[in-house]
């Protein structure tokens, strides 16, 4: 399992990126994908995820700014990032896990796809992205 994301920069506070996550080794349609970010002298935190049924959850500072997609023929995770802002800044990670189910609901959900415990199959080496002006 590999991934390997691009797309990171430098950009000014308002302006745009699209990060792109390119997977390999494994059945890209039975995954769900997430991504996090960490910033300096922070914990990793989940932006946004997206399930193998294109369901979609973002962290709340992303919710209307972000948007996560993915292209099951280019197996490839995007992250559309509008309204950037200097606390953005960070290097962005994409993780991704083969969807599995304990009593009849997805381990990976709404409710776990952040959580720091959370013990995903395969992470990228990150991408830095910079918002200042």
């Amino acid at each position: 399992v590999q991934l390997v994301e691009s797309g990171g920069g430098l950009t000014q506070p308002g302006g745009s990126l699209r990060l792109s996550c390119a997977a390999s080794g494994f059945t890209f349609e039975h995954y769900a994908f997430s991504w996090f970010r960490q910033a300096p002298g922070k914990e990793r935190e989940g932006v946004a995820c997206i399930t193998n049924n294109y369901d979609t959850y973002y962290e709340d500072s992303a919710k209307g700014r972000f948007s996560i997609t993915r292209d099951n023929a280019r197996k490839t995770v995007y992250l559309h990032m509008d309204g950037l802002k200097p606390e953005d800044t960070g290097v962005y990670y994409c993780a991704a896990d083969r969807v599995k189910y304990s009593f009849g609901q997805a381990t990976l959900n709404d409710k776990t796809w952040s959580s720091i415990s959370y013990d995903y199959e395969a992470w990228g080496q990150g991408t830095q992205v910079t918002v200042a002006s």
